[in-house]
């Protein structure tokens, strides 16, 4: 092996593959940890594709048309990826398990346990407003857009993901209330379901994750490094078996990849490996991409998910979900090679990708309300409804608009969405900030100086 390592080596020097990096330049990169804002908004915006799919093209969606059918050019893998919001999920998720333990990994490497243990403390707490804060807010917006009828366009459109995900108004206002309750309580319950705001249900198992995370390291920061990752390492096996009481089996083994990043990143690997980048980056995100693509549906009839699902029913374990499986795999193995790759780290880290992921999470609570009102209405104002069969049923629907109208509407809309979500991060998002920091203040005592719960003795 070391001397495969060292021929790569001498290779990758002689055919100066990487002029604009030398060992500093190594360094600086694999040191910025800004990719995974980037790789988060990447993830946010093909959430937002992946719904649009469901909506407008549904096609997409199975590999291809019909048992050893055709294919269409955007069924084939990889550029299915716009239909596969099961995979972005997991990179969520992978990204949470990484950024919540990454201080903490690197606090705890440098033998300082009580300020590592204080900052999972504080993370996790954090963690919780900063996803129940604007949850809530974006869930208070949309059932005030659904009173006011804002989403009756959609309801009667043909497109799937949006009349199936919009509610109707209220009979009364005292019952709207109710119904914002229990929006509210829903959300965060066992198999959560938000009927104002359907993307939501993902937000429970990324507060899990974040539980997971503080759990894990509170059990393993006195641990060294190596019995560190071996620990959670048994613990992401393990997660595959007792995952699926969770409601979603997939969020263990996401959660501790993210820690084992985390570990990796302040490792001396990504160093030792950085200039063999050009070698193994091409073929392991080109594999991971197309793992990400397996469908969640008719996976037997395109040979190369046909394959896939053979290998899945060989080696999955027993409580694997067949439609998360490789897609979750593919995340892994992405997030992997892009904390191995400072050509990756680099490139994810572009000014562009980084706003993306500053939009991230407001991308992800508006773009369906803005779906069901603004796309709807731009869409389908224009049109008749007209009678359509559905499953044997007949409704009267807006029909979906030609190729030419989609042209045209969707860099409108796309330009209303970006600014509405720009405007809620620097505007919405800092007052949540200011509630939690407020909170914490409160909670861990930090604005009372010398008081306790009980009175003092003074003997």
């Amino acid at each position: 092996m070391s001397a495969v390592v060292s021929l790569l080596s001498t290779y990758a020097e002689k055919a100066n593959l990487n002029p604009s990096f030398n060992d500093n330049g190594y360094k600086t990169a694999l040191q910025d940890t800004s990719w995974a804002d980037g790789l988060r908004g990447i993830a946010a915006v093909f959430v937002m594709f992946s719904h649009m799919t469901m909506a407008f093209a549904r096609w997409i969606v199975i590999p291809c048309q019909g048992k050893d059918g055709p294919v269409h050019l955007m069924q084939r893998p990889v550029l299915r990826l716009v239909a596969q919001g099961a995979a972005w999920v997991a990179v969520f998720i992978i990204l949470s398990g990484f950024v919540n333990s990454l201080k903490a990994v690197k606090l705890a490497r440098a033998g300082q346990i009580e300020p590592a243990l204080s900052n999972l403390a504080t993370g996790s707490f954090r963690r919780s407003f900063r996803l129940v804060l604007p949850a809530t807010a974006a869930t208070t917006l949309s059932w005030l857009i659904t009173q006011f009828g804002a989403y009756r366009t959609a309801t009667k459109s043909d497109a799937y993901w949006l009349y199936v995900t919009s509610p109707n108004p209220s009979s009364s206002w005292g019952t709207a209330v109710e119904d914002l309750v229990h929006a509210f309580r829903t959300t965060w319950t066992y198999n959560p379901e938000n009927p104002y705001d359907q993307p939501q249900w993902a937000l429970l198992y990324l507060l899990q994750g974040s539980m997971f995370v503080f759990t894990a390291l509170l059990v393993t920061i006195n641990l060294t490094p190596r019995w560190r990752i071996l620990t959670i390492m048994f613990l992401y096996f393990w997660s595959w078996n007792w995952g699926i009481k969770l409601g979603d089996p997939m969020v263990g083994v996401n959660v501790f990849t993210g820690i084992i990043l985390a570990e990796l990143n302040h490792s001396v690997y990504p160093l030792r490996f950085a200039r063999f980048s050009p070698f193994f980056t091409p073929p392991l995100v080109v594999c991971a991409l197309v793992l990400m693509s397996f469908p969640s549906q008719f996976q037997d009839w395109a040979p190369w998910s046909n394959l896939l699902l053979r290998w899945y029913w060989k080696i999955a374990p027993q409580n694997a979900e067949l439609m998360r499986f490789w897609p979750t795999i593919g995340a892994q193995m992405l997030t992997f090679t892009v904390v191995m790759s400072p050509h990756l780290r680099r490139a994810l880290s572009h000014r562009w990708f980084l706003w993306l992921g500053k939009i991230s999470f407001p991308l992800y609570l508006l773009h369906g309300s803005f779906m069901r009102s603004v796309l709807a209405w731009l869409l389908f104002s224009r049109s008749n409804l007209t009678e359509v069969e559905d499953e044997g049923h007949r409704y009267m629907r807006y029909p979906l608009p030609g190729a030419l109208t989609f042209m045209v509407v969707l860099p409108i809309f796309m330009l209303i969405l970006f600014t509405a979500t720009h405007f809620w991060a620097i505007k919405v998002e800092p007052r949540f900030g200011m509630m939690t920091k407020t909170a914490e203040d409160i909670m861990f005592g930090k604005k009372e100086k010398n008081t306790t719960t009980l009175p003092v003795r003074k003997d």
